[in-house]
């Protein structure tokens, strides 16, 4: 039965396996498109516009954001970020599935847009902080006022564990993205997401007239 698209919100401090947790999520169902970011930053050797990001300048940006095209946005180190309204509402219209690699900040304002309704937000918390910090060392690639700063971040995202439809605790990969996918087949059967379901239900109503005055 034809079904409306969701639209999947995962969060998470940094080091917390969302990245992970979000490629697994499209591996175990290549349907499930991301969400294709647009920014006003330059292009970076070998990156190409509309598959790492659209490309705009600000100008255009700011326009897009004046007429409501754009579900979030926000300026991050001198450069606008945003992900474009169009592309999502259609995904959604034609049954399919969208995923969200954003923040606290940008979830919000997508819950708050007129697509709220087709929203399913996860937050992922590590199982412990020293666990995240080991997960950040790990990684080999920032400095220790780098790690310090995402820390502090970190906090700052876990605050809002509440304001999500669903936490995850990250302890063991394999059993949180076997939860994540429950989530989403669980979302998908919703009834509001099942629009045939009314014309479905008159056919049997139908059948039943049709016993009676048989």
């Amino acid at each position: 039965m034809p079904r409306r698209g969701l639209l999947i919100i995962l969060s998470s401090p940094s080091g917390a396996g969302k990245s992970t947790l979000a490629r697994g999520l499209m591996t175990w169902d290549p349907a499930i498109s991301f969400s294709v970011s647009a920014t006003t930053r330059a292009p970076r050797p070998g990156e190409q516009d509309g598959r790492e990001y659209h490309f705009r300048d600000r100008p255009t940006f700011e326009a897009m954001v004046e007429a409501g095209e754009m579900l979030e946005h926000a300026e991050v180190f001198g450069n606008l970020y945003g992900s474009p309204r169009a592309p999502v509402a259609a995904a959604l219209e034609a049954g399919r599935d969208t995923l969200f690699d954003i923040d606290w900040q940008g979830g919000q304002q997508v819950r708050n847009s007129s697509l709220g309704p087709d929203v399913v937000s996860i937050f992922v918390l590590p199982p412990s902080i020293a666990a995240l910090e080991a997960r950040l060392r790990a990684r080999g690639q920032d400095s220790d006022d780098v790690i310090a700063q995402r820390m502090q971040q970190s906090r700052d995202e876990i605050s809002h564990w509440a304001e999500y439809d669903y936490v995850l605790i990250n302890d063991d990969l394999d059993a949180t993205a076997a939860d994540l996918r429950g989530i989403i087949e669980a979302e998908r059967r919703r009834r509001v997401r099942q629009p045939g379901l009314t014309d479905f239900v008159r056919g049997l109503n139908s059948e039943f007239e049709a016993r009676v005055t048989g």
